[in-house]
């Protein structure tokens, strides 16, 4: 979604802000004014200077260095108050990023580039810290310059100060043409510098396969070609800075050759004393520096823009998936879940579920099983709101889960994956996910129910052994013990299992299934498996063909029905 690109939008997280900016802005005007009574002793110091009057000479110099330093002082207040004004601001828009995304959906996930989104979040919004900081501690400051600096020039002599700035229309007018096409190309670049990301993501994290393939040179090949692609952006951006620099400086050098011009004729006419001219030398080369950094800042401002949509795209993003606005937290549960008439799609046209009703008792395990894209993952997907139906409803223990908050209902309810994720951190940081404390004791518990407790014992650290990226130094089964023990841990009465062991070798198997089956006790469990000896025993087990229920019954019922579940069977053990 595109958002309209606008400094505006970044008001509401500056405003809070307002104190530490109110001091920097004393430091911005204590700049300004020391800066002009610079400007107006140096037109002082020229009459001494005619006259060889070398005390008068020493006295004003004292008062300048005095000036200097106080000048120096409200520069390092606006600098440090300013800059602190604007890391907070990249700080907060950091945050509330972060947590936006945290509540779109799976759907948004399942299609967004981890990279473009890591990208985002660091390099995007700290370029507009950084833009807020120019503006804060630079541009202000330069533009109130521009302001206060140009009626001290007009009091010294307007047909000087007309001569100045004449060609200032055609210097905005082309500040702001090169200006407009910097935007352009600097989204541009910042898209490529994404992809780019994209692409480092996809190949780290997929380095086994990459080496698996022997597939290096193709990579290299494409990271070369989106590298390529970047460098041109980038470079199209700098050549046109390039082209803009001369060009305003050749304008800001017949402004200077015209204020001399000018200044000459008006000594001759006595219309303007040496002490005056002096004075107003020093006005005019102060602006040089203001222009200087005001054309600068304008470039950076337009860059930055584009960082500016990329992320107000992102708060733009509405989740699907909502609470409602008086949602109930949902009580302790026993364990009943309901389908009643559900429905679903992702797509329009597509029905992936349809017309599914279901009762499961607390405590019964139910096995879903079926051809891939029989809507197997999605049917249990929808109990813990990834996704909501578009038709019919959910019911735990009578209650719709579109009516209770997503917290109360996903804390009730247990999932361990086919692939464990494991996070930065400790082993028993791992398992106790999503707790800012906890109780090693109780996270011991829970690995001895998994079958994990000995072998988190033989790491160096035990418990407190720092697991790699993704967990790369454990086993399949290790991380898969992990999960079981995290789901132990939360104590859910409603369990997922999606195809937990149907990657992992025999021995693992036999160690994650003895643990399942613990997990399991005194729970309401939906077992998704392909292996159907793990859910021979299942207290039902419903067939699943393009997203409707065509068989139901325990494994005993199926076979003597001697249809598809029959069939599967005879086909896995035959």
């Amino acid at each position: 979604m595109k958002t309209r690109s606008n400094y505006w939008q970044l008001l509401p997280y500056i405003r809070p802000q307002w104190q530490t900016v109110v001091k920097g802005f004393v430091g911005i005007l204590g700049y300004v004014l020391t800066t002009l009574t610079l400007i107006n002793f140096a037109g002082k110091l020229a009459i001494p200077f005619g006259r060889g009057d070398v005390m008068a000479i020493a006295q004003l110099a004292l008062i300048c260095a005095g000036v200097f330093l106080a000048r120096g002082f409200f520069q390092s207040v606006q600098d440090i108050y300013m800059a602190k004004a604007a890391l907070q601001v990249a700080f907060t828009l950091r945050k509330q990023v972060y947590a936006h995304l945290q509540k779109l959906n799976l759907s948004y996930f399942e299609t967004a580039k981890a990279g473009d989104l890591s990208y985002r979040l660091t390099e995007d919004i700290d370029r507009v810290g950084e833009v807020v900081n120019k503006l804060f501690h630079d541009f202000i400051p330069c533009t109130l310059q521009l302001l206060a600096i140009p009626i001290y020039m007009i009091c010294l002599n307007w047909q000087l100060t007309l001569t100045t700035v004449i060609v200032a229309p055609l210097m905005g007018v082309l500040i702001g043409w090169f200006g407009e096409r910097l935007q352009k190309y600097s989204r541009h670049s910042q898209n490529r510098v994404s992809d780019l990301s994209a692409i480092l993501t996809e190949v780290f994290s997929g380095i086994r396969l990459v080496q698996a393939f022997a597939a290096g040179d193709y990579e290299i090949a494409r990271f070369s070609r989106e590298a390529e692609r970047t460098l041109q952006a980038k470079y199209s951006a700098q050549k046109l800075k390039a082209i803009q620099i001369p060009i305003v400086g050749f304008l800001q050098a017949v402004s200077f050759l015209s204020l001399l011009f000018v200044s000459a004729w008006q000594i001759a006419q006595h219309n303007l004393t040496v002490a005056e001219f002096f004075s107003y030398l020093a006005a005019a080369a102060s602006l040089i520096d203001p222009v200087s950094h005001t054309t600068n800042n304008y470039n950076e401002f337009k860059e930055a823009e584009a960082s500016v949509d990329r992320v107000f795209e992102l708060l733009a993003i509405q989740a699907t998936v909502t609470e409602k606005p008086h949602a109930i937290a949902l009580p302790p549960v026993d364990g009943q879940v309901e389908y009643r008439h559900v429905s679903f799609a992702y797509k329009c046209d597509e029905p992936v579920l349809q017309d599914i009703s279901l009762l499961a008792l607390p405590g019964e395990a139910i096995a879903l099983i079926g051809p891939s894209g029989a809507g197997k993952t999605t049917f249990v997907n929808l109990l813990p709101r990834f996704y909501d139906p578009q038709g019919g409803q959910i019911l735990i223990d009578g209650v719709d889960i579109q009516d209770v908050t997503l917290h109360s209902l996903r804390r009730q309810i247990g999932i361990v994956p086919q692939e464990t994720t494991m996070f930065s951190g400790t082993i028993g940081q791992n398992i106790a996910f999503g707790q800012d404390s906890f109780d090693l004791e109780a996270v011991q518990k829970a690995a001895k129910i998994a079958n994990a407790h000995q072998f988190i014992m033989k790491l160096p650290d035990g418990y407190h052994t720092w697991v790699g990226e993704r967990g790369v130094n454990l086993s399949g089964g290790q991380r898969q013990r992990i999960a079981i023990a995290r789901a132990v841990l939360l104590n859910p009465r409603i369990l997922i299992l999606d195809e937990a062991t149907s990657a992992l070798d025999s021995e693992s198997e036999a160690l994650v299934q003895e643990a399942l089956e613990r997990l399991m006790q005194n729970r309401t469990v939906f077992i998704i498996a392909h292996r159907l000896s793990t859910v021979r025993r299942c207290d039902r087990i419903l067939v699943l063909e393009k997203g409707q229920i065509v068989e139901s019954g325990t494994h005993q019922e199926l076979l003597a029905l001697d249809r598809r579940y029959a069939g599967f069977y005879t086909q896995q053990f035959s």
